[in-house]
């Protein structure tokens, strides 16, 4: 049987008893996300949205790049474009839904969409984490073992590598989220974030969590610190390495390959420490909403800046681009705006 309760916000939330006579079953959860700024959502509305079009712009424009432009095609732009897709799939599953919310103020979510968010969340992140670290073995091989990249990182290996990076955050995903959304939910169905994570929803359990956060702060280590050591040890060899070559000229150019994922991978790791290895109290839930937008919006955001700005070899394939097609339309002796 199902019965009506009121959550602490005053909606409705569907509840099923159980033949116990327990309360057990949600049928969805409320997203407050910024329903106690009502003053800016229309703000917040605007930036978020100017923000997701760019994400999937500049990282569209990557995937494009490396996929045509025939001086990209290296092992170096294989991962970049893997990496470009990841950060689309991952602002996908959380940003179209908070815009909504935003603009209708529906903040409804199904029990069964809650537990699909969190799912391919953890899974987008957990495969970037292991993606970068595939991305430093590769800056490594090509600093410390030039003349053998091409043979050590053939088509076959980055595949393997691309492939491992995808299932590793499948597999720690599922695990995750098996163990969440298997507890029974009984004090609220109001979670008070913007998208469906992890540590608001196990406040709302109406079990003791304590083992389960053990649990889960294992997992986020293997997500986090696994990948993490292999990207630093990794490093601590690039750098030994670019110590030793004699011309100023020939450090900064090989300091200057492997910069911009350095950048990329510093942005990654800090905000997703700061998420989800910080001690339990730390925060209020309202600075932790603003905190999770470093890793859900600015981390996407700035792959592509990073990666078009800093990097000589995609700027130059943009500008190719752009002239090939200038060319075009003057050889078809098209006006102007075709461009």
């Amino acid at each position: 049987m199902d019965i009506r309760v009121l959550d602490e916000g005053g909606a409705h939330m569907t509840k099923e008893r159980t033949p116990e006579g327990n309360l057990s079953a949600l049928s969805e959860f409320i997203l407050l996300g910024f329903s106690n700024f009502p003053h800016l959502q229309h703000l917040l509305f605007s930036v978020f949205l100017s923000t997701y079009l760019f994400t999937l712009a500049g990282n569209l424009l990557i995937i494009f790049l490396t996929h045509v432009d025939a001086a990209l095609q290296t092992p170096m732009y294989f991962f970049l474009r893997n990496l470009s897709f990841l950060e689309i799939c991952y602002t996908t599953v959380n940003i179209p839904k908070m815009l909504v919310s935003l603009r209708t103020g529906d903040r409804r979510m199904s029990f069964l969409g809650c537990a699909t968010q969190t799912y391919f969340s953890f899974s987008f992140g957990g495969s970037e984490c292991f993606l970068l670290a595939s991305m430093a073995y590769d800056r490594y091989v090509a600093i410390c073992n030039p003349l053998h990249y091409f043979v050590l990182l053939n088509k076959k290996t980055c595949n393997a590598l691309a492939a491992g990076s995808w299932l590793s955050g499948i597999l720690i995903s599922f695990g995750l989220t098996s163990m969440v959304f298997t507890l029974p939910f009984c004090r609220s169905n109001v979670i008070n974030h913007y998208y469906c994570d992890i540590p608001p929803l196990l406040k709302l359990a109406c079990v003791d969590t304590s083992l389960i956060e053990f649990c889960i702060f294992m997992l986020a280590l293997i997500f986090i610190a696994f990948p993490f050591v292999l990207i630093f040890l990794s490093y601590v060899r690039i750098v030994s390495t670019i110590l030793k070559i004699a011309s100023t000229e020939g450090r900064k150019k090989a300091f200057s390959t492997c910069s911009s994922h350095l950048i990329v991978v510093i942005l990654f790791y800090v905000s997703g420490c700061v998420i989800y290895l910080k001690p339990k109290a730390d925060y209020s839930p309202d600075t932790n909403k603003f905190l999770s937008l470093l890793y859900t919006f600015l981390t996407p955001i700035l792959n592509p800046i990073i990666y078009t700005l800093r990097n000589k070899e995609v700027k130059g394939a943009f500008w190719r681009l752009l002239g090939k097609r200038r060319f075009a339309c003057m050889k078809e002796v098209l006006p102007c705006h075709c461009l």
